[in-house]
């Protein structure tokens, strides 16, 4: 039977024109009992666009009609981009404009055949969408309005430029101003807009949580578990509960004699991890990180494994989770809750004096946590040395102070290897007792954090180094170096700053060069945007099956093994090392089986984690605003964070909020905006606006729906911008010659592939 890449390396290199069905028959040798299976291959191609059928029943190969097949990207002023499948050679990157009248009938998201029109003065090519491959969407959530008879809902997403018309008996109920769930009836076409019907009322616009209800529907966030996997959970936590004969009859590592702790956030509910430290002789020591065996409760196939993989992650919201498995399992029987029993997969690391990894054993255990310990405790101990802290849990801090030291020495020698070890403060919304919003501060990261952090990349890295070696099919954790393009800009942004990447244009890439900016940035007025626009630069860490490194960690091999009770592919590697077990080998039909399975699971992972990042993102923005809207008016303090062509970004110092000084609000000049200096300069005044400015702020506009904060200047001596003592050519000639250059803040925060930091969400254990 002809294969898939036969049949499309025939259409590429021997057919000279579109063929006919019969006609690839004939040129493949295909026999007449074997057309409908071709036919079938064929039909599966079309599909997913690899090959075009024309109007004439003839199929052909996009690339050689003139024809790209891509995704739509829609800006919300109404034009949009074509982002194709397959990247050309060439260097504009590949995208191709579509004009207004192009996607009248598409919708952001959609899968399309376009055709190539013509080039752009710009350097660009413009395509026209001649077909709808794949729709993206089935629901759209947004604002229901009512007007004179006629009903439409207006979506929440920008990039849905089209407003759904509802007729009068699709309505369920719904009044102008719910946010609402719509089912899509028809799509946008030549004759009019996409309809639809309501589905679910989620609340009133003014109510905060029907504000997250409705982020979490627009990203698609399964939140609510199924019958069939509760039960499932529940047989699991009361059937498969250690005992005493089970422990005997499991062949586990029996580590309920040694001393291992859990340390997390004040909150925190599940515990997937507990360390433990031995010490050996020669300066040697000895890591234990023991790992909660989710797999012994989730059995592959099942509804329960079935719904955690939907789900692909757990979702951290501020006032509340979307976990990835049932909290009878979560926080119940898999978590390792202190003075219980407890099934797990452990790590046994062994290291030399200077932190060198010598043997690395991963093994089936059970354990029994001795405390559950919290970051800030730990911190008390072992930082602080509060003599309280310390004598309340005195058998511990020999330990601790010995977790420390090692955890200094990893790092030490993680960062001497080239490891991009930069932070970018999070925010952390602070709650009151009724679900309010009481402060947003900045999340701590103190020596606990990066404590537990240092032992969950050493485990994460001994469990790739052990599979890779084992030569077994598994999902690793990777991430590419940056693109060509992304990386000369970031050296001429840097340029402007005054700092240098190393290296040539070109040249060899290592992520030491990265390092080298973050520390000479560190401490300075731009710190916080060169690690923003670093961080901008990267790729996104992703799920892969072919192990390519990780180029943040500068680690030849890393994987995720430390928290399967909230990630999915945690739960596919442990899965893994139980397969290979004391033995090390994997059965032929289990490996083919793996080899067939595992890219889809590592893309529908990675997808999964983008969509839980956005909507965490978007929540906490969301509970900034509100927050923000009541306080409209009020004044605060502030240092300028970034300098756009269109004003600049002001960090309060008391709130951990951002918002924008639109330069048309600035109203004592008409302010320039220098690119290579990255700072607005007043035309008259020569009063100069840079990052690292102190400022005194208004709240004077907060846009729940596009969750932007507006500020104004309080004008004040020496409150705002920097005026030179005269305003004479001599005094502006001065001013220039001083002006340092800054660089410009991107609008919006960067997405954050290298760190999920401190107490915030996951809390620790995710590069």
């Amino acid at each position: 039977m002809i294969t898939r890449d036969a049949l499309l390396a025939f259409m590429r290199d021997a057919a000279y024109r579109p063929m006919l069905l019969d006609e690839l028959g004939r040129g493949l040798g295909v026999p007449v009992e074997d057309l409908p299976a071709l036919e079938r291959l064929v039909r599966e191609l079309v599909e997913e666009g690899a090959v075009v059928r024309t109007r004439t029943g003839r199929f052909g190969l996009p690339e050689r009609m003139n024809l790209v097949v891509g995704r739509v990207v829609v800006h919300p002023d109404g034009y949009g981009f074509l982002v194709p499948d397959r990247r050309p050679d060439r260097a504009d990157g590949g995208d191709f404009f579509l004009a207004p009248r192009s996607i009248r009938e598409v919708m952001d998201g959609d899968r399309v055949v376009a055709r190539v029109e013509r080039e752009r003065r710009d350097g660009g090519r413009e395509a026209r969408v001649i077909r709808v491959l794949e729709r993206a969407r089935t629901r759209i959530v947004g604002r229901y309005e009512a007007s004179r008879g006629v009903g439409y809902v207006v979506p929440h997403e920008k990039r849905l430029v089209h407003e759904v018309v509802i007729p009068p008996d699709q309505v369920a109920g719904a009044v102008s101003g719910d946010l609402v769930v719509a089912e899509l009836t028809s799509y946008p076409s030549d004759r009019g807009g996409p309809e639809g019907r309501i589905v679910e009322v989620i609340g009133r616009r003014e109510d905060p949580d029907a504000e997250a209800e409705l982020i979490i529907r627009k990203h698609e966030l399964p939140h609510r578990f199924g019958a069939a996997a509760l039960a499932e959970a529940d047989r699991a936590a009361r059937e498969r509960a250690p005992s005493e004969p089970d422990i005997a009859a499991s062949g586990r590592v029996d580590l309920r004699d040694r001393t291992l702790v859990t340390i997390d956030g004040e909150t925190a509910r599940d515990f997937d991890d507990a360390v433990g430290i031995e010490p050996l002789e020669g300066g040697r020591t000895r890591l234990y990180v023991a790992i909660a065996d989710v797999s012994h409760y989730v059995d592959p196939g099942g509804a329960l494994d079935r719904e955690a993989y939907a789900r692909g992650t757990s979702v951290y919201f501020p006032d509340r989770a979307i976990p990835m498995l049932p909290e009878v399992l979560s926080n119940g029987i898999c978590s390792l809750n202190p003075r219980v029993d407890r099934y797990a997969l452990t790590a046994e690391l062994t290291f030399d004096a200077a932190a060198r990894p010598l043997e690395a054993r991963i093994y089936p255990s059970v354990i029994r946590s001795r405390a559950r310990l919290t970051y800030t405790l730990v911190r008390r101990i072992v930082g602080d040395r509060d003599e309280a802290a310390r004598a309340a849990h005195a058998p511990l801090v020999a330990d601790l102070e010995r977790m420390a030291d090692l955890a200094a020495r990893l790092r030490s020698r993680r960062l001497q290897r080239g490891s991009i070890d930069f932070d970018l403060p999070e925010p952390q919304v602070v709650l009151d007792l009724e679900g309010g919003i009481e402060a947003i501060v900045r999340s701590e990261r103190n020596l606990a954090h990066q404590l537990i952090e240092e032992f969950m990349l050493a485990a994460n890295e001994a469990v790739a180094r052990h599979l890779q070696g084992l030569d077994v099919p598994t999902l690793y954790r990777v991430h590419e170096e940056p693109a060509r393009d992304k990386l000369d800009a970031f050296r001429e942004f840097l340029h402007n700053l005054g700092y240098t990447l190393g290296g040539t244009a070109g040249g060899p890439v290592h992520p030491k060069m990265f390092q080298k900016v973050v520390d000479a940035a560190r401490g300075r007025p731009e710190e916080r945007l060169v690690n923003t626009v670093m961080l901008r630069t990267m790729t996104q860490a992703h799920y892969s099956t072919e192990n390519i490194g990780h180029f943040g960690l500068a680690s030849p091999a890393y994987t995720h093994f430390t928290s399967p009770i909230r990630r999915y592919p945690d739960l596919v590697v442990h899965r893994i090392l139980h397969e290979v077990g004391a033995h090390g080998r994997l059965r032929a039909d289990r490996r083919a089986a793996l080899e067939r399975e595992l890219p889809e699971t590592a893309r529908h992972c990675s997808e999964r984690e983008r969509k839980a990042m956005e909507a965490e993102r978007e929540v906490v923005a969301l509970k900034k605003c509100q927050f923000m809207a009541t306080r409209v008016g009020d004044e605060f303090d502030g240092v300028i964070a970034g300098v756009t062509v269109f004003g600049f970004f002001v960090e309060l110092c008391d709130v951990f909020v951002e918002g924008l000084v639109h330069m048309s609000s600035i109203g004592d000049d008409y302010y320039t905006y220098v690119e290579k200096a990255h700072a607005l300069v007043g035309r008259h005044t020569r009063r100069t606006f840079r990052i690292g400015d102190p400022v005194r702020v208004r709240v004077e506009r907060v846009d729940l729906d596009s969750r932007h904060i507006d500020f104004s200047i309080v004008e004040a001596e020496g409150a705002a911008g920097r005026r030179p003592a005269r305003t004479g050519k001599t005094a502006r000639t001065k001013a220039k010659r001083k002006a340092k250059p800054q660089p410009a803040a991107p609008a919006t925060r960067a997405k954050t592939s290298l760190r999920r930091t401190a107490t915030q969400r996951r809390g620790k254990k995710g590069k």
